[in-house]
């Protein structure tokens, strides 16, 4: 299987995002790498270094990975995410995406 079908149950730190809509119009278009995760909560370092906070259910996430050495963007709500990351393996999760 290939990781863009599965990634919302893989580990999400070290992977590279940008916010694509938010309702927090101040998180926008912020891009960064995230640094640990939380049950409600992603922590984003930004490109500057700055290390900010944001909640995954007012936000939508394009993630940035390599899927067989080519490079791949997914966009997941973060409605999606909120959990413990151990959690998410357990879950049931629709199939919200077709491929």
């Amino acid at each position: 299987m290939k990781f863009s079908q599965n990634i919302l149950r893989h580990e999400l730190v070290g992977l590279n995002l940008e916010i694509v809509n938010s309702t927090d119009k101040r998180l926008i278009s912020t891009k960064g790498r995230v640094i640990n995760e939380t049950r409600n909560m992603l922590v984003i370092e930004k490109n500057n270094g700055k290390e900010i906070t944001v909640p995954k259910e007012i936000s939508i996430f394009r993630f940035e990975f390599s899927d067989l050495d080519t490079p791949k963007k997914v966009d997941i709500d973060g409605r999606l995410l909120i959990g413990r990351p151990e959690d998410r393996l357990k879950r049931k999760i629709k199939q919200l995406y077709p491929y």
